[in-house]
């Protein structure tokens, strides 16, 4: 991906050509979709996550925008950057101007045809401020050509439009759009995605169609349902009784069951969501956690090991970093040693030999008993917590806007590289972040700057050691989870894509024949 841009910055223009992973294979005979495959979701869905524009840092509205929608690039199998609406794009030497030659003759659900209208359009409504603060300006050259003039280079710019990183590179139907409004379109979202919209009953389920006119394949099943099941023994239960047909995210103990029964089938995803204690009263001069020897107390206060093995059968990997290892970019950092002696010796050092009463722990919906788990841990060395669950939409607006004090077990899963994946927790002014260092800010804006890799690689790794060093948040584990395969399943298009912890292409998902 990357090795592919930076061959061509030297030349004048370098015409990328869309990648195999998003062409459709003109072999393979395409029959007419059949029958209906059913998901038990983990969290009630929101109408937010059916417009891409309202994507900001959390990566789970992915769920429903592979389904209903398209991107001009995005991670496909094979690649974490693979051309579909665009056929081809080209870099100027400066690195100042991106261009886009589109797909013709494509059509949204609707009817309306897909023009480079509809890219600026989408671009305009993002809520991507990064990358509105680097635009200087959208150009539709032609109906299918559309062109992204920068202020200055940027060499992230790729990372940011074309990966999960956001939704901005995802394009809706502007005269829908605008037609019938916001809110109207996320009544009934229309795409260029392989499943239309059907149906949405909030709490209860989520049902889409083939859109056998999709451009990369006709979709294999004919009918995709999502169901809302927040308990993870229903979610089994339902899988057990054939009322779906994948069960996201099981707890230990089902996953052990799925493992025990024949007729179903164990399966692992996931990678890019790394776990973490986030401190938001560090910046807080009067708060305990302003100093770094209470947040490292609180780092060696948790057993992650223990805690893998408890909450996905030992299936996530330890770390130091919030950066996934696959990431460019990416400082292997070790993980902080389990040792609650030191963690009770640190508390002393900073004037709490009897511990604290340390407030409110957030635990990121779903992950309730992950929250109890981590409050145990710090108990048990004198930090004492109180767990305050939420609803998914409501967590997250408290979140972004500021609300949230005390701690949280927040997960981070911000695709990309490693620049990308600290964007909304790192610098002062991201959508996460609670506060910041100024050093770390100038930090930020140079490698953001940076063309030259190798001197650009060494200020991220400086950022990512300073994180460490200063303990700004306290790395758990990258997360890779168990979920339940029915008898039913062909192909849960489970980690073609990779990393991605959920279905797709959903143009993949094969049911058996009978």
């Amino acid at each position: 991906m990357n090795g592919k841009r930076r061959r061509g910055l030297g030349c004048v223009f370098l015409v990328c050509a869309a990648l195999a992973a998003g062409l459709p294979d003109e072999g393979a005979a395409q029959s007419r979709p059949e029958g209906e495959m059913r998901w038990a979701l983990y969290v009630t869905l929101s109408p937010v996550w059916f417009d891409p524009a309202e994507v900001v840092g959390v990566i789970t509205p992915f769920w429903v925008i592979y389904a209903l929608h398209d991107a001009l690039v995005k991670p496909m199998p094979g690649s974490l950057m693979a051309g579909s609406l665009a056929e081809s794009w080209t870099v100027s030497a400066d690195q100042r101007v991106y261009e886009f030659k589109l797909r013709e003759g494509l059509t949204f659900h609707n009817g309306d045809p897909f023009t480079a209208e509809d890219v600026k359009f989408s671009f305009a409504r993002a809520r991507a401020k990064i990358l509105h603060d680097k635009v200087r300006e959208v150009a539709v050259v032609g109906p299918h050509r559309v062109r992204f003039q920068l202020h200055e280079p940027w060499p992230d710019f790729m990372t940011f439009y074309g990966t999960f990183a956001s939704g901005a590179g995802w394009v809706v139907p502007k005269k829908y759009v605008e037609h019938v409004g916001n809110d109207g379109f996320k009544k009934h979202p229309v795409g260029l995605g392989p499943y239309k919209f059907v149906s949405h009953t909030p709490g209860v389920e989520l049902v889409m169609e083939a859109f056998e006119g999709y451009w990369r394949k006709v979709p294999h099943v004919k009918r995709l349902v999502y169901k809302s099941v927040p308990e993870a023994t229903t979610r089994l239960a339902m899988l057990k009784r054939g009322e779906v047909d994948l069960a996201y995210l099981l707890d230990a103990p089902q996953a052990e069951e799925v493992r025990r029964n024949p007729s179903l089938k164990l399966a692992f995803s996931g990678g890019i969501g790394t776990f973490y204690l986030d401190f938001f009263d560090q910046w807080d001069p009067k708060s305990p956690w302003h100093d770094r020897r209470v947040r490292l107390a609180a780092v060696h206060a948790i057993d992650s090991r223990a805690q893998s093995d408890a909450e996905n059968l030992g299936a996530s990997r330890l770390t130091g970093s919030m950066v996934p290892r696959k990431f460019d970019f990416a400082l292997a950092l070790e993980p902080y040693a389990y040792d609650p002696a030191k963690a009770k010796r640190l508390l002393a050092e900073a004037g709490y030999p009897n511990g604290f009463d340390a407030g409110d722990l957030h635990p990121w919906p779903p992950y309730f008993s992950m929250g109890e788990a981590i409050g145990g841990f710090l108990g048990a060395v004198g930090i004492k917590t109180k767990l305050r669950t939420m609803e998914g939409a409501a967590f997250y607006s408290a979140l972004a806007s500021k609300k949230l004090r005390g701690l949280c077990v927040c997960i981070n899963a911000v695709y990309g590289n490693a620049a990308s994946r600290i964007s909304e927790i790192v610098p002062s002014d991201g959508a996460f972040a609670y506060g910041g260092s100024p050093d770390v800010d100038a930090l930020y804006k140079t490698q953001a700057r940076e063309t030259d890799r190798k001197k650009r690689e060494a200020v991220l790794h400086q950022i990512q050691r300073l994180m460490y060093e200063r303990v700004r948040y306290a790395p758990i584990y990258e997360y890779i989870w168990p979920s339940g395969v029915g008898p039913r399943v062909e192909e849960p298009a489970l980690m073609l894509i990779d990393p991605y912890p959920w279905s797709a292409p959903l143009e993949e998902v094969r049911l058996k024949r009978k």
